[in-house]
Order: structure tokens, then sequence, then C-alpha cells
């Protein structure tokens, strides 16, 4: 099993429930979950872990604006966090753990799946191979697009300098991108301040095993292109992209929009990479929003 999840932040209180999912060859997933009504899975990106949602769990806890009619359910996928190894080899085996989570916690009610980055491939992946199980999508700062031959070059050389160096590497070559930068940024005026976020941030990377970082990062440059998978797809769907993403910057998510009939694009102003954890009370507003006009929980 890898390293504990890193807590959440101390302003930031979160009753909620630890759970030890198997899902099968023997390996348990760390899930994190608070609040009863309409299950939402919370996918995190890469190479992260459960908490980069602790800015959410205010959502279900008493006075929430969601309080009573959902129930947050958040994973660590294999490898990462709390859950046990060895990693998933591709993005679609790490859907088929999620539905396996989902079994295991005896959740058989159609859920919302809400995933950032490589959790948003993930999610891809539930939405178009368990379609039965899914009452909505919130696909958030990802895209629908497999890796160009440059991004699968650049993904080979990060798991070979991290083979090499460890996981520093990779905190290093992470962390600045993930952020949005500036006196204008929302982190620099949420959570405890931008020092304190970026080192949660590193803290979380470098406390992830090599191996998993190395069998993620082929991951996710082998999955395939969803772009006409999506086009199929039949489910309320919200995209959602900090405006100064530059890993998937905002025309990926309106490519993605105009891909996904009906879906609604929301793009945060003052955001990066972690739309959710830079400004989690716009991305809270955005996703109880969604939730009511699609009437997927009942209004209070």
């Amino acid at each position: 099993m890898s390293g504990p999840s890193l807590p959440p932040p101390s302003n930031l209180a979160l009753p909620a429930t630890i759970h030890r999912v198997p899902i099968g060859n023997g390996r348990r997933l760390t899930v994190r979950e608070i609040g009863s009504g309409l299950p939402i899975v919370f996918l995190h990106g890469f190479p992260l872990d459960h908490s980069m949602w602790a800015g959410q769990w205010p959502l279900a806890t008493a006075g929430g604006i969601l309080a009573g009619r959902v129930r947050l359910v958040a994973p660590d996928l294999a490898g990462f966090g709390g859950s046990d190894g060895p990693a998933t080899g591709s993005i679609a085996a790490m859907a088929e753990d999620v539905v396996a989570m989902l079994d295991g916690l005896g959740i058989q009610e159609r859920v919302v799946v809400c995933g950032l980055s490589m959790g948003g491939y993930v999610a891809q992946h539930l939405a178009v191979s368990h379609a039965d199980r899914l009452a909505g999508l919130v696909l958030v700062d990802t895209k629908l697009e497999a890796d160009t031959p440059e991004a699968r070059a650049a993904r080979a050389d990060l798991s070979e300098r991290v083979g090499r160096v460890g996981t520093r590497i990779a905190a290093e070559a992470m962390v600045p991108r993930l952020l949005a930068s500036g006196p204008g940024a929302a982190v620099d005026r949420g959570l405890a301040g931008r020092i304190a976020v970026e080192e949660r941030l590193r803290r979380t990377i470098e406390a992830s095993p090599v191996a998993t970082i190395q069998t993620a990062l082929a991951a996710l440059a082998d999955r395939p292109d969803m772009v006409a998978a999506a086009a199929s797809l039949d489910l309320p769907t919200l995209l959602v992209v900090g405006a100064d993403d530059t890993i998937t910057p905002p025309e990926c998510l309106v490519r993605a929009g105009a891909t996904i009939v009906g879906s609604s694009l929301a793009v945060v102003p003052r955001c990066g990479h972690m739309t959710p954890l830079e400004d989690p009370a716009a991305f809270n507003a955005l996703l109880a929003a969604f939730l009511q006009e699609r009437s997927l929980t009942a209004a209070r």
C-alpha cells in the first residue's frame, strides 16, 4: 500500500467516513464519503489523491447548499494516496476499478461522476462503457483527445527522470503548471494561500510511489481518443475549465462542448488546472446549479 493521503487543510473540517473497499485482485481502494442522497463520485487528477476535493466537502456538510441531497464519494485510485497498488495500467481499467468500488459500497443507483484531468479521462470511459450507471457527467480541466506524439514523448521523458531521480522531480515539473499565477489568481485569496497550496500538492506528489507515477504516465500516454465516442453520449454534462489552464486550455473544453450534445461549459476566471481547489466556492456553485437545473437532485 502506498503512503497515507495528505490531510485536508485545517480550515476545512471534513466529518466524513473512510472506507477500504475491495476491488478485486487483493486490492482495496481508500474512499472518503459524506452525506446522503444522489451519489457524486469525485475522481482526482494525476498524480494526486482524493484530498484535492477537500473544498467540495462543504457541499454536503450541515448548512451546505446540497446538504441532505448528495452523497459525496471520493476514492484514491489504485496506487495513489491510501489505496493499494499496483496502479492500474490503463484508463479503461481505472474505470472498471471505479465500478467495482461502487459495487463494493453497495451503490446501485445512478451516480454523477466528476473527474479532473486524469480523473476526467476515467469519467469519460465510465460514461461510454457504463452509461447505465451514470445520471450525469462533470468533466473538469481535461480533454477528449488522445495525446499528441510530443505529449507522449514528454510523458516518457518524465517517467525516465522519475525512475532515475525519484518523485521529487515529478513535483518540480508539475506543481508550477497546476495553478494560475499572478496577484489576481484565485488560489492567492483562497484556502491558506498559494504557498500552502503548492506545498500540499508537492507533498501529495512526492508521496506517490515511483511505480505508480510511471504506470499512470504510460496509461495517460496510451489512452484512446474519445471524441467519436463522446459524440454519442446522452447524459447531462457539465464542462468546467480554468481560464488560465495551460495544461488543458479552455479551447479543449470548447471542443468537448461542441462534441457532447446538450453539454454546458463554464470557464472560471483566475484559475489554472486545479479549478475546484483554486476556487472552491465558484466550482461548488457551478456544480450545485448544474445538478438543480438538470433535475438530478431536488431543489430545497
